[in-house]
């Protein structure tokens, strides 16, 4: 069981290909915040609802000098349509060994309709400049969050 993230923590470096297939890090945004958002699934009502939050005030957040970069464990391919349909102005990073999810510690167990399962709990990461978390978010609520965010950026 690896130890809970909490603000302070340098958030872990990760090499996770976006969905044009390019191999994106953390460390290179050092110089910018990161609002590193964890997601369940692309194409699902929360999902996508969340993400055209993040798209609508894409503006503003990068007004705050910070950039978005998404990550579930859906596949490159699956990432492209979505981005794609969507026209999401920010990464999404595929995390298919779900290594990163667990290294943020987002892997967890749920429950849907009576089932357990393992899956990403919807969270949100902000990480400042020098690669230190700033905030967390967890069991993130999609109604409200970009604003939450924005107000803390």
């Amino acid at each position: 069981m690896e130890k809970e993230l909490k603000v302070g923590d340098l958030a872990p470096d990760f090499n996770l290909n976006s969905q044009d297939g390019k191999k994106i890090s953390l460390k290179n945004f050092r110089g910018k915040k990161v609002v590193l958002y964890f997601y369940p699934k692309d194409m699902t009502p929360g999902c996508t609802k969340e993400a055209c939050s993040f798209r609508d005030n894409y503006e503003s957040i990068m007004a705050k000098g910070a950039i978005v970069l998404g990550i579930s464990a859906d596949s490159v391919d699956s990432h492209r349509k979505f981005r794609e349909k969507f026209k999401l102005p920010f990464d999404l990073l595929s995390d298919e060994t779900k290594e990163v999810s667990k290294l943020y510690g987002v892997w967890k167990q749920k429950s849907f309709l009576g089932k357990k399962f393992m899956g990403i709990e919807r969270s949100t990461f902000i990480i400042d400049e020098k690669g230190k978390i700033l905030a967390i978010f967890r069991k993130v609520k999609v109604n409200g969050h970009t604003e939450e965010v924005l107000n803390y950026l």
